[in-house]
Protein backbone atom coordinates (compact mmCIF):
# COMPACT_ATOMS: atom_id res chain seq x y z
CA UNK A 1 0.00 0.00 0.00
CA UNK A 2 1.12 3.56 -0.72
CA UNK A 3 0.67 6.28 1.88
CA UNK A 4 -1.70 8.15 -0.46
CA UNK A 5 -3.97 5.16 -1.21
CA UNK A 6 -7.57 5.64 -0.13
CA UNK A 7 -8.36 3.24 2.71
CA UNK A 8 -11.91 2.80 3.99
CA UNK A 9 -12.14 1.58 7.58
CA UNK A 10 -15.70 0.37 8.22
CA UNK A 11 -16.42 0.70 11.92
CA UNK A 12 -13.69 3.26 12.56
CA UNK A 13 -15.21 4.48 15.84
CA UNK A 14 -15.37 1.04 17.46
CA UNK A 15 -12.79 -0.78 19.56
CA UNK A 16 -11.31 -2.64 16.58
CA UNK A 17 -11.72 -0.06 13.82
CA UNK A 18 -10.42 2.88 15.85
CA UNK A 19 -7.31 0.94 16.81
CA UNK A 20 -6.64 0.07 13.15
CA UNK A 21 -7.29 3.70 12.14
CA UNK A 22 -4.70 4.94 14.66
CA UNK A 23 -2.20 2.30 13.56
CA UNK A 24 -2.59 3.30 9.91
CA UNK A 25 -2.12 6.96 10.82
CA UNK A 26 0.99 6.14 12.85
CA UNK A 27 2.45 4.36 9.81
CA UNK A 28 1.95 7.41 7.59
CA UNK A 29 -1.26 6.61 5.71
CA UNK A 30 -2.92 9.96 5.03
CA UNK A 31 -6.01 9.15 2.95
CA UNK A 32 -8.24 7.34 5.42
CA UNK A 33 -12.04 7.48 5.14
CA UNK A 34 -14.67 6.46 7.65
CA UNK A 35 -18.36 6.98 8.25
CA UNK A 36 -20.35 6.91 11.45
CA UNK A 37 -23.53 4.86 11.61
CA UNK A 38 -25.53 8.09 11.32
CA UNK A 39 -23.67 8.94 8.11
CA UNK A 40 -23.81 5.46 6.56
CA UNK A 41 -26.03 2.57 7.64
CA UNK A 42 -24.14 -0.54 6.54
CA UNK A 43 -27.39 -2.52 6.69
CA UNK A 44 -28.67 -0.40 3.79
CA UNK A 45 -27.37 -1.95 0.58
CA UNK A 46 -28.38 1.04 -1.57
CA UNK A 47 -26.55 3.47 0.72
CA UNK A 48 -23.43 1.28 0.79
CA UNK A 49 -23.37 1.08 -3.01
CA UNK A 50 -23.76 4.84 -3.27
CA UNK A 51 -20.87 5.32 -0.84
CA UNK A 52 -18.58 3.06 -2.89
CA UNK A 53 -19.66 4.79 -6.10
CA UNK A 54 -18.67 8.16 -4.66
CA UNK A 55 -15.51 7.26 -2.70
CA UNK A 56 -13.93 4.44 -4.76
CA UNK A 57 -11.61 3.19 -1.99
CA UNK A 58 -8.43 1.34 -2.95
CA UNK A 59 -8.38 -0.76 0.22
CA UNK A 60 -11.07 -1.77 2.72
CA UNK A 61 -10.88 -2.84 6.36
CA UNK A 62 -14.18 -4.40 7.46
CA UNK A 63 -14.14 -3.91 11.23
CA UNK A 64 -17.82 -2.96 11.56
CA UNK A 65 -19.97 -5.58 13.29
CA UNK A 66 -22.85 -6.03 15.68
CA UNK A 67 -21.06 -7.34 18.77
CA UNK A 68 -21.67 -8.05 22.46
CA UNK A 69 -20.97 -10.34 25.37
CA UNK A 70 -22.56 -13.61 26.44
CA UNK A 71 -25.71 -11.94 27.80
CA UNK A 72 -26.37 -9.98 24.60
CA UNK A 73 -25.58 -12.96 22.36
CA UNK A 74 -28.04 -15.10 24.30
CA UNK A 75 -30.89 -12.57 24.22
CA UNK A 76 -30.60 -11.03 20.75
CA UNK A 77 -29.79 -14.02 18.56
CA UNK A 78 -31.63 -12.78 15.46
CA UNK A 79 -29.94 -9.39 15.62
CA UNK A 80 -26.49 -10.95 15.76
CA UNK A 81 -26.88 -13.19 12.74
CA UNK A 82 -29.01 -10.91 10.57
CA UNK A 83 -27.13 -7.66 11.07
CA UNK A 84 -23.67 -9.18 10.64
CA UNK A 85 -24.64 -11.12 7.51
CA UNK A 86 -26.13 -7.96 6.03
CA UNK A 87 -23.10 -5.78 6.83
CA UNK A 88 -20.70 -8.34 5.38
CA UNK A 89 -22.70 -8.94 2.21
CA UNK A 90 -23.00 -5.22 1.53
CA UNK A 91 -19.39 -4.22 2.19
CA UNK A 92 -17.66 -7.24 0.68
CA UNK A 93 -20.05 -7.27 -2.29
CA UNK A 94 -19.47 -3.60 -3.10
CA UNK A 95 -15.71 -4.03 -2.61
CA UNK A 96 -15.81 -6.68 -5.33
CA UNK A 97 -18.02 -4.65 -7.66
CA UNK A 98 -15.74 -1.62 -7.30
CA UNK A 99 -12.44 -3.43 -7.78
CA UNK A 100 -10.96 -2.90 -4.31
CA UNK A 101 -7.32 -3.99 -4.40
CA UNK A 102 -7.33 -5.67 -1.01
CA UNK A 103 -9.80 -6.21 1.81
CA UNK A 104 -9.24 -7.23 5.41
CA UNK A 105 -12.22 -8.93 7.10
CA UNK A 106 -12.27 -9.21 10.88
CA UNK A 107 -14.08 -12.10 12.50
CA UNK A 108 -13.71 -13.74 15.89
CA UNK A 109 -12.34 -16.95 17.38
CA UNK A 110 -15.91 -17.85 18.39
CA UNK A 111 -16.08 -19.38 14.88
CA UNK A 112 -14.41 -22.49 16.29
CA UNK A 113 -16.31 -25.48 17.70
CA UNK A 114 -17.10 -25.57 21.40
CA UNK A 115 -15.00 -28.72 21.85
CA UNK A 116 -12.21 -27.77 19.42
CA UNK A 117 -8.79 -29.22 20.32
CA UNK A 118 -6.70 -26.65 22.19
CA UNK A 119 -4.97 -24.52 21.15
CA UNK A 120 -7.29 -23.97 18.19
CA UNK A 121 -5.67 -24.19 14.79
CA UNK A 122 -7.29 -22.66 11.73
CA UNK A 123 -8.15 -26.14 10.44
CA UNK A 124 -10.47 -26.76 13.43
CA UNK A 125 -13.14 -24.72 11.62
CA UNK A 126 -16.40 -26.62 10.95
CA UNK A 127 -15.19 -29.86 12.53
CA UNK A 128 -17.89 -30.09 15.26
CA UNK A 129 -20.78 -28.07 16.81
CA UNK A 130 -20.40 -24.45 17.86
CA UNK A 131 -20.94 -23.00 21.34
CA UNK A 132 -24.71 -22.52 21.62
CA UNK A 133 -24.70 -19.13 23.35
CA UNK A 134 -23.01 -17.32 20.46
CA UNK A 135 -23.88 -19.64 17.57
CA UNK A 136 -25.72 -17.00 15.45
CA UNK A 137 -22.80 -14.55 15.62
CA UNK A 138 -20.30 -17.33 14.88
CA UNK A 139 -22.26 -18.52 11.85
CA UNK A 140 -22.32 -14.96 10.47
CA UNK A 141 -18.55 -14.63 10.87
CA UNK A 142 -17.96 -18.03 9.26
CA UNK A 143 -20.08 -16.88 6.33
CA UNK A 144 -17.96 -13.73 6.09
CA UNK A 145 -14.64 -15.54 5.94
CA UNK A 146 -16.04 -18.04 3.43
CA UNK A 147 -17.33 -15.15 1.32
CA UNK A 148 -13.80 -13.73 1.20
CA UNK A 149 -12.28 -17.13 0.47
CA UNK A 150 -14.81 -17.87 -2.27
CA UNK A 151 -14.34 -14.52 -4.04
CA UNK A 152 -10.59 -15.12 -3.98
CA UNK A 153 -10.87 -18.58 -5.46
CA UNK A 154 -13.43 -17.71 -8.14
CA UNK A 155 -12.40 -14.19 -9.10
CA UNK A 156 -8.78 -13.85 -8.02
CA UNK A 157 -9.45 -11.13 -5.44
CA UNK A 158 -7.08 -10.49 -2.54
CA UNK A 159 -9.26 -10.64 0.58
CA UNK A 160 -7.68 -11.60 3.92
CA UNK A 161 -9.79 -12.88 6.84
CA UNK A 162 -8.42 -12.61 10.37
CA UNK A 163 -9.88 -14.04 13.57
CA UNK A 164 -8.77 -12.06 16.63
CA UNK A 165 -9.08 -13.53 20.10
CA UNK A 166 -10.84 -11.62 22.93
CA UNK A 167 -9.89 -7.96 22.54
CA UNK A 168 -9.78 -5.11 25.01
CA UNK A 169 -8.44 -1.56 24.85
CA UNK A 170 -9.25 2.11 24.14
CA UNK A 171 -12.85 2.83 23.05
CA UNK A 172 -14.03 -0.47 24.51
CA UNK A 173 -17.72 -0.97 25.24
CA UNK A 174 -18.37 -0.76 29.00
CA UNK A 175 -22.14 -1.18 28.81
CA UNK A 176 -23.43 -3.15 31.80
CA UNK A 177 -25.45 -5.56 29.63
CA UNK A 178 -23.80 -5.69 26.22
CA UNK A 179 -20.06 -5.56 26.90
CA UNK A 180 -17.49 -8.33 26.74
CA UNK A 181 -15.97 -9.92 29.83
CA UNK A 182 -12.94 -7.64 30.32
CA UNK A 183 -14.59 -4.20 30.08
CA UNK A 184 -17.67 -5.49 31.92
CA UNK A 185 -15.50 -6.70 34.78
CA UNK A 186 -13.50 -3.47 34.93
CA UNK A 187 -16.60 -1.29 35.11
CA UNK A 188 -18.49 -3.49 37.57
CA UNK A 189 -15.43 -3.70 39.81
CA UNK A 190 -15.08 0.09 39.65
CA UNK A 191 -18.73 0.65 40.57
CA UNK A 192 -18.52 -1.91 43.37
CA UNK A 193 -15.50 -0.05 44.78
CA UNK A 194 -17.35 3.27 44.68
CA UNK A 195 -20.34 1.69 46.45
CA UNK A 196 -18.08 0.15 49.09
CA UNK A 197 -16.52 3.55 49.71
CA UNK A 198 -19.94 5.21 49.88
CA UNK A 199 -18.90 7.54 47.06
CA UNK A 200 -22.35 8.04 45.55
CA UNK A 201 -21.39 11.27 43.77
CA UNK A 202 -18.65 9.52 41.78
CA UNK A 203 -20.99 6.59 41.11
CA UNK A 204 -23.68 8.89 39.73
CA UNK A 205 -21.08 10.69 37.62
CA UNK A 206 -20.04 7.33 36.13
CA UNK A 207 -23.64 6.41 35.32
CA UNK A 208 -24.21 9.82 33.77
CA UNK A 209 -21.08 9.53 31.60
CA UNK A 210 -21.92 5.97 30.49
CA UNK A 211 -25.70 5.79 30.94
CA UNK A 212 -27.77 2.64 31.26
CA UNK A 213 -31.45 2.55 30.37
CA UNK A 214 -32.04 0.38 33.42
CA UNK A 215 -30.17 2.55 35.95
CA UNK A 216 -31.05 6.26 35.80
CA UNK A 217 -28.30 8.36 37.37
CA UNK A 218 -30.90 10.56 39.11
CA UNK A 219 -32.53 7.65 40.95
CA UNK A 220 -32.59 7.64 44.74
CA UNK A 221 -29.80 5.88 46.63
CA UNK A 222 -32.14 3.00 47.48
CA UNK A 223 -33.18 2.63 43.84
CA UNK A 224 -29.56 2.70 42.69
CA UNK A 225 -28.63 -0.03 45.15
CA UNK A 226 -31.52 -2.18 43.94
CA UNK A 227 -30.75 -1.66 40.25
CA UNK A 228 -27.00 -2.26 40.63
CA UNK A 229 -27.62 -5.40 42.68
CA UNK A 230 -29.41 -6.87 39.66
CA UNK A 231 -26.05 -6.69 37.87
CA UNK A 232 -24.24 -8.29 40.80
CA UNK A 233 -22.85 -4.98 42.06
CA UNK A 234 -23.27 -4.35 45.79
CA UNK A 235 -21.34 -2.69 48.62
CA UNK A 236 -18.46 -4.99 49.48
CA UNK A 237 -19.46 -7.64 46.94
CA UNK A 238 -19.32 -8.28 43.20
CA UNK A 239 -21.06 -11.28 41.65
CA UNK A 240 -19.91 -12.44 38.21
CA UNK A 241 -21.56 -14.87 35.81
CA UNK A 242 -20.46 -18.51 35.67
CA UNK A 243 -18.02 -20.51 37.73
CA UNK A 244 -14.84 -18.54 37.04
CA UNK A 245 -13.20 -21.68 35.66
CA UNK A 246 -13.29 -20.96 31.90
CA UNK A 247 -9.94 -20.06 30.38
CA UNK A 248 -9.66 -17.09 28.06
CA UNK A 249 -7.01 -15.46 25.94
CA UNK A 250 -6.88 -11.64 25.76
CA UNK A 251 -5.17 -9.34 23.26
CA UNK A 252 -4.63 -5.58 23.61
CA UNK A 253 -6.56 -3.96 20.74
CA UNK A 254 -3.61 -1.88 19.55
CA UNK A 255 -1.54 -5.06 19.23
CA UNK A 256 -4.37 -6.49 17.11
CA UNK A 257 -4.34 -3.35 14.96
CA UNK A 258 -0.60 -3.60 14.47
CA UNK A 259 -1.05 -7.22 13.32
CA UNK A 260 -3.80 -6.21 10.87
CA UNK A 261 -1.75 -3.45 9.28
CA UNK A 262 1.23 -5.81 9.10
CA UNK A 263 -0.89 -8.34 7.20
CA UNK A 264 -2.32 -5.68 4.87
CA UNK A 265 1.21 -4.55 4.02
CA UNK A 266 2.99 -7.90 3.82
CA UNK A 267 0.62 -10.84 3.28
CA UNK A 268 -1.55 -11.76 0.29
CA UNK A 269 -4.22 -14.46 -0.04
CA UNK A 270 -1.73 -16.79 -1.75
CA UNK A 271 0.37 -16.73 1.44
CA UNK A 272 -2.44 -18.03 3.64
CA UNK A 273 -2.75 -21.64 2.50
CA UNK A 274 -0.66 -24.60 1.38
CA UNK A 275 -0.69 -24.66 -2.45
CA UNK A 276 0.08 -28.40 -2.47
CA UNK A 277 -3.30 -29.24 -0.88
CA UNK A 278 -6.06 -30.42 -3.21
CA UNK A 279 -8.68 -28.31 -1.43
CA UNK A 280 -8.10 -24.67 -0.51
CA UNK A 281 -9.77 -23.90 2.80
CA UNK A 282 -9.05 -22.49 6.28
CA UNK A 283 -7.21 -19.55 4.74
CA UNK A 284 -8.07 -17.26 7.65
CA UNK A 285 -5.43 -16.24 10.20
CA UNK A 286 -5.75 -16.35 13.98
CA UNK A 287 -4.59 -13.20 15.80
CA UNK A 288 -3.78 -13.64 19.47
CA UNK A 289 -1.14 -14.16 22.11
CA UNK A 290 -1.26 -17.94 22.45
CA UNK A 291 -1.57 -17.41 26.25
CA UNK A 292 -4.60 -17.90 28.51
CA UNK A 293 -5.88 -17.18 32.01
CA UNK A 294 -8.96 -18.21 33.99
CA UNK A 295 -11.86 -15.81 34.49
CA UNK A 296 -11.29 -16.12 38.25
CA UNK A 297 -7.64 -15.11 37.88
CA UNK A 298 -8.64 -12.23 35.61
CA UNK A 299 -11.10 -11.05 38.29
CA UNK A 300 -8.31 -10.99 40.85
CA UNK A 301 -6.08 -9.08 38.44
CA UNK A 302 -8.83 -6.51 37.80
CA UNK A 303 -9.55 -6.30 41.55
CA UNK A 304 -5.91 -5.48 42.23
CA UNK A 305 -5.83 -2.88 39.44
CA UNK A 306 -9.10 -1.18 40.44
CA UNK A 307 -8.48 -1.36 44.18
CA UNK A 308 -11.71 -3.15 45.08
CA UNK A 309 -11.36 -4.80 48.48
CA UNK A 310 -14.72 -6.57 48.69
CA UNK A 311 -15.76 -10.16 48.00
CA UNK A 312 -15.88 -11.63 44.49
CA UNK A 313 -18.58 -14.28 44.02
CA UNK A 314 -19.43 -16.45 41.02
CA UNK A 315 -23.00 -17.36 40.08
CA UNK A 316 -22.73 -20.91 38.75
CA UNK A 317 -26.39 -20.87 37.68
CA UNK A 318 -25.37 -18.55 34.82
CA UNK A 319 -23.62 -19.90 31.69
CA UNK A 320 -19.85 -20.12 31.41
CA UNK A 321 -19.77 -20.22 27.64
CA UNK A 322 -16.98 -22.23 26.05
CA UNK A 323 -14.66 -23.57 28.74
CA UNK A 324 -11.47 -22.92 26.79
CA UNK A 325 -10.71 -20.77 23.73
CA UNK A 326 -6.98 -20.60 23.14
CA UNK A 327 -5.79 -19.76 19.64
CA UNK A 328 -2.89 -21.43 17.93
CA UNK A 329 -0.97 -18.46 16.53
CA UNK A 330 1.80 -20.42 14.83
CA UNK A 331 0.53 -19.37 11.38
CA UNK A 332 0.69 -15.69 12.37
CA UNK A 333 4.13 -16.13 13.93
CA UNK A 334 5.38 -17.86 10.78
CA UNK A 335 4.20 -14.84 8.77
CA UNK A 336 6.36 -12.64 11.00
CA UNK A 337 4.21 -11.02 13.73
CA UNK A 338 4.18 -11.38 17.57
CA UNK A 339 2.22 -9.51 20.28
CA UNK A 340 3.88 -6.94 22.59
CA UNK A 341 1.50 -6.07 25.48
CA UNK A 342 1.11 -8.66 28.25
CA UNK A 343 -2.13 -9.04 30.23
CA UNK A 344 -1.20 -7.37 33.53
CA UNK A 345 0.10 -4.28 31.75
CA UNK A 346 -2.93 -4.23 29.47
CA UNK A 347 -5.47 -4.35 32.31
CA UNK A 348 -3.79 -1.34 33.93
CA UNK A 349 -3.79 0.50 30.60
CA UNK A 350 -7.50 -0.27 30.10
CA UNK A 351 -8.48 0.99 33.57
CA UNK A 352 -6.39 4.13 33.11
CA UNK A 353 -8.18 4.78 29.81
CA UNK A 354 -11.58 4.16 31.45
CA UNK A 355 -10.85 6.73 34.16
CA UNK A 356 -9.49 9.33 31.74
CA UNK A 357 -11.90 9.01 28.81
Amino acid sequence: MKSSDKIYVAGHHGLVGSAIWRSLQAKGYTNLIGRTHAQLDLLDGVAVRRFFDEERPDYVVLAAAHVGGIMANSRYRADFIYQNLQIQQNVIGESFRHGVKKLLFLGSTCIYPREAPQPMKENALLTSPLEYTNEPYAIAKIAGLKLCESFNLQYGTNYIAVMPTNLYGPRDNFHLENSHVMPAMVRKMHLARLLSEGNMDALRADLKKRPSEQIPSDASDAELLEKLDAYGIAPGRLTLWGTGRPLREFLWSEDMADACVFLMENVDFKDTYDPTENEVRNCHINIGTGLETSIAHLAELVRKTVGFEGEICFDASKPDGTMRKLTDVSKLHALGWHHKIELEEGVKMLYDWYLQS
